[in-house]
């Protein structure tokens, strides 16, 4: 590493959303350009991923679109996806299974309201060495609301962990302090992701803008703080995943009900490098954005299609206004208009 230059290796991205249809044609090549070798895909689509069959067939669609990307695959957890079907999976090379409580984010409906009918899923999961992905909150409701329904979803973290300890277990994207906390005092099978948004934004940031506006939601400053520290730290148990998910401008528009998701898949290394780099830092980024990631899901170099790593250098770009379109189908990426002080090179 030189002040104009950061080697990176071969980074991945453990939470991505890459849609269906048009949008997925939009948003797959933009993994690449983003710095990213290894993207870990979310399985929220319409219909939702529950089988081998239609996860096979969902990865063949994104390797035609970025062939050298390595994509790994997940299943919706729900009622179909028994200790069968995750058998079936992991033959198949499925890596994991995401957990959506039911209604807190896009695509969710079909997700889970009690975790007991699962665990004998969750015990052939442990069995054959997956990884069980959360979205940790508790659906709004009663005393339920979206800055503190990560915190309420802790103690099913701390439960599932204690009920099966050698299942690798992922809190994904975490917004708080406590979560961060959580995942400190669980043992090593218990790790978490933080996405490049969530290390700049607090909850003034997307009351009103609904281009800064995810689920979960940034919170204060005090949790924002305690993010950027884990990341920092060079802790193994807080890795990169984005949870970058676009939406068209049409669902974002003023008045619509905007949709749940920050867009940063193009630009997610240099949005990360500058906060390391402003927190003194910049030593640490490799560890955060690729090795510990790939350490816990086990990925090996010699799995990727291509052999290309990637370098950081010291070249102001700015972010676009949008991707793709035309008009209200194009995507808005996170901080458009402004300018990144690194930009990414595949050597």
């Amino acid at each position: 590493m030189s002040g104009s230059e950061i080697s990176l290796g071969r980074p991945g991205d453990f939470h991505v959303h890459l849609r269906d249809g048009a949008i997925k044609e939009i948003v797959t090549p933009t993994v690449r350009e983003g710095g990213v070798s290894v993207a870990y895909v979310m399985p929220n689509l319409v219909p939702p991923v529950t089988s081998a069959e239609r996860a096979a067939e969902y990865r063949a669609s994104l390797e035609k679109l970025a062939p050298k990307t390595l994509f790994l695959m997940t299943l919706y957890l729900c009622p179909e996806v028994t200790p069968e079907v995750v058998r079936a999976a992991k033959a198949a090379g499925v890596s994991g299974v995401k957990c959506y409580p039911a209604g807190v984010t896009t695509n969710s409906e079909h997700g889970v309201s009690s975790y007991e009918q699962f665990y004998a899923t969750f015990a052939e999961m442990e069995r054959l060495d997956m990884v069980l992905n959360l979205h940790g909150e508790c659906p709004s409701g009663a005393d339920v609301h979206v800055l503190n329904a990560e915190e309420r979803f802790l103690p099913t973290l701390r439960d599932l962990h204690a009920r099966f300890p050698r299942l690798r277990i992922v809190l994904e994207h975490c917004t708080s302090e406590a979560a961060v906390n959580a995942v400190l005092e669980c043992g090593p099978t218990v790790a978490a992701t933080i996405t490049a948004h969530h290390l700049y934004l607090t909850v003034d940031s997307w009351g009103g803008n609904a281009h800064n506006f995810c689920k979960p939601v940034a919170k204060l400053p005090s949790d924002r703080a305690a993010l950027i520290r884990a990341a920092v730290s060079g802790n193994p148990k807080f890795f990169f995943g984005s949870d970058s998910a676009p939406h068209p401008l049409r669902n974002k528009a003023k008045g619509v009900g905007a949709a749940a998701g920050v867009y940063t898949q193009a630009y997610a290394l240099p949005y990360v490098a500058e906060v390391f780099e402003a927190h003194g830092q910049l030593d640490k980024l490799r560890g955060f954005v690729t090795d510990f990631g790939k350490a816990f899901y086990k990925v090996a170099d010699d799995q990727l299609p291509d052999q290309a790593q990637v370098t950081l250098v010291r070249q102001p770009q700015t972010i676009p206004a949008t991707i793709g379109g035309p008009g209200d189908e194009a995507v808005v990426p996170f901080r458009a208009g402004e300018t990144l002080a690194w930009s990414v090179q595949w050597k």
